[in-house]
């Protein structure tokens, strides 16, 4: 009765603005996942990229992102058409979207850790860093994000995360593991960068490819700063809310837009662009495109 109450005391936004709303999400949604998908097509047709674990780190950041970004923008357009919906389809979703965004900080962290190795010990690193290896690792992070049981699969609800975990049980449960689960991820970046720079400053290594991989760090750190948004932005949202009660939903929209869509057009901007290899056979690709439409046959 209280879940329900609390769904029918939602003010919902008149057809024009839920149209507005809805098709900026969907366009942004097809272009960004347009973009992420071509660098995972990239990957996927060379070789030299399937086989080398800093590039396999990478294509598995940017699925993540076109998943979570689909499951964001999928359950936003549902539940303006649908409202509400069963209770275990809401969970699936729900818990297919924790993992993935979970599991870009950790993707992050083992980036940052493979540099680390790759610069301050390059003899290890064939060793250490096998395709193999890299697999497993992936696997072991789904596994060990995947802890959250979904006990409970009737009746229908708005489908969102506080209708679904309102108890303070699961409040302290998040807030402590998020907590435990980004300071390991920071320390990790941390003390990654500062060996690094250590080994920047060593006679003995390559400065051009430390300072490279120091810089590759830092972008990690900034990645996961806007990672972050999804854990500040209910806070974000309460406050303005309280400020502002009558534009809830376009400050939930707003922020919504900021923390889940316009972050996942990043990795590629940062790190596909970034690395040549990469940028020389996305506009090879491109360019191939373009000039496949082009050619006009002559009779």
């Amino acid at each position: 009765q209280h879940k329900s109450s609390v769904v029918h005391t939602i003010p919902m936004d008149q057809f024009y603005d839920t149209f507005i709303k809805n098709f900026i999400s969907v366009v942004l949604d097809l272009i960004i996942n347009y973009i992420n998908g071509t660098f995972v097509l990239v990957f996927f047709k060379n070789t030299i990229f399937y086989s080398d674990p800093r590039y396999i780190l990478y294509t598995h950041l940017v699925i993540n992102d076109i998943i979570m970004l689909s499951i964001s923008v999928g359950l936003q357009v549902t539940i303006y058409v649908v409202g509400t919906f069963s209770l275990s389809v809401c969970c699936v979703l729900l818990f297919v979207a924790v993992i993935v965004t979970k599991n870009s900080p950790l993707n992050l962290a083992c980036m940052s850790i493979e540099r680390y190795i790759a610069i301050c010990k390059p003899l290890h690193h064939p060793q250490i860093c096998t395709v193999r290896r890299t697999y497993v690792l992936i696997c072991d992070i789904f596994i060990t994000l995947s802890t959250r049981p979904a006990s409970f699969f009737s009746t229908a609800i708005l489908c969102h995360r506080v209708f679904i975990y309102n108890t303070w049980q699961h409040a302290v449960n998040d807030t402590v593991s998020n907590v435990v689960y980004l300071l390991f991820v920071w320390t990790t970046l941390i003390v990654t960068y500062f060996k690094v720079l250590s080994a920047a400053n060593a006679a003995s290594t390559d400065r051009v490819s430390a300072r490279k991989a120091r810089n590759t760090i830092l972008l990690h750190g900034g990645q996961l700063l806007l990672c972050m948004m999804s854990y500040i932005t209910p806070l974000i949202s309460t406050a303005l809310i309280d400020i502002f009660p009558r534009s809830r939903s376009t400050i939930l929209f707003i922020l919504f837009l900021l923390s889940n869509i316009l972050p996942r057009l990043l990795s590629p901007l940062i790190y596909g662009l970034r690395d040549k290899q990469f940028a020389e056979r996305v506009k090879v690709y491109f360019c191939c495109k373009q000039i496949k439409t082009q050619i006009i046959p002559v009779n």
